[in-house]
């Protein structure tokens, strides 16, 4: 397909989706796609929510949820006007205990089909695959971690398996996650406990684009599937902190979509439009040139590894 017919297909697409019932219909169609297909290989979606909703209780919704982030929450900080949206078919977006209790099952469908085997592992492949890559580029095991943007620990805990000595720090801005990643950290799914003497994963209430954190102090800045789900601007805002809190010497790793896929080129309009519903941001990061904006910060000049038919390792280093 040429560009000015992908243009133009882009063109419908997104005006479809500006039609609030088009827009709602195609996110409940992209929400039922999603559990029919984890429930096709084997991941119970709503059997497996429901287990870590009630804490294997016999509640509706466990009280201790709400206590629990209600210590993690930072009540000073103010959300962003891009993150005030839908995200993932969710109308609350990431502020809300569905999409947080939802995210390790959904994490499963979405990647399950990334390999031949199209099992429940594909998740834990995909990351694998991004940290192998790690592993032989980055010339000596990080001390120090911070994992941007890391929803409910997924990204985190794989940082830790990896690099089990590490002082690692995962940062989100929705404290619904962070609750559930620090649960999963004590409570973790498929048996994957840390490490032994590890030390404790820190959790950070607080934006990927201003942490917080000291300038000069991280070893290594892990960004796993966020850019995709951020508009140009905090894109380039989030290089730029990432470019400050890092070392000299250290590393900025992206792991995300990659717009050159041929995967995402060859998608059907329909799915297309079911997959722009739930992420809408998608046009916004495929058109921004990714290392052309880390160089421009002061990152020297990036390397790209394919890691999966649908994702790239993008790596850079603060001189």
């Amino acid at each position: 397909m040429n560009a000015i017919a992908t243009r133009s297909i882009n063109r419908l697409i997104n005006g479809a989706l500006a039609v609030k019932p088009l827009a709602n219909f195609a996110k409940d169609r992209a929400r039922t796609m999603m559990i029919k297909r984890a429930e096709s290989i084997g991941v119970y979606w709503l059997d497996e929510v429901a287990q870590l909703r009630t804490r294997g209780g016999d509640m509706e919704f466990n009280p201790v949820w709400e206590k629990e982030r209600q210590g993690i929450c930072d009540r000073t900080l103010t959300y962003p006007d891009y993150y005030l949206t839908s995200f993932h078919a969710y109308d609350e977006g990431n502020l809300g205990w569905e999409p947080a209790l939802e995210a390790t099952v959904a994490a499963k469908a979405v990647h399950a089909r990334l390999w031949p085997e199209g099992d429940a592992r594909g998740d834990i492949r995909l990351r694998q695959s991004y940290l192998d890559v790690l592993l032989d580029q980055l010339p000596q095991p990080p001390a120090t971690i911070v994992d941007l943007g890391c929803s409910t620990g997924l990204s985190t805990r794989a940082l830790q398996q990896t690099y089990p000595k590490a002082q690692i720090t995962g940062i989100d801005l929705s404290d619904y996650f962070l609750t559930v990643a620090r649960y999963q950290t004590i409570n973790p799914v498929d048996n994957a406990h840390p490490p032994d003497g590890a030390p404790p994963i820190t959790w950070l209430h607080a934006p990927a684009e201003t942490t917080g954190l000291p300038a000069n102090s991280v070893d290594l800045v892990s960004a796993s599937l966020v850019f995709h789900e951020l508009p140009q601007s905090a894109i380039q805002a989030v290089i730029q902190e990432a470019y400050r809190i890092l070392s000299p010497g250290g590393h900025f790793t992206i792991m995300e979509m990659n717009p050159q896929s041929e995967v995402y080129k060859k998608l059907p309009a329909y799915v297309l439009t079911l997959l722009k519903s739930t992420e809408p941001y998608l046009d916004q990061y495929f058109s921004f040139d990714l290392h052309q904006a880390m160089v421009d910060v002061g990152f020297g000049q990036p390397t790209e590894t394919r890691n999966s038919s649908r994702h790239r390792v993008v790596i850079a280093k603060k001189p």
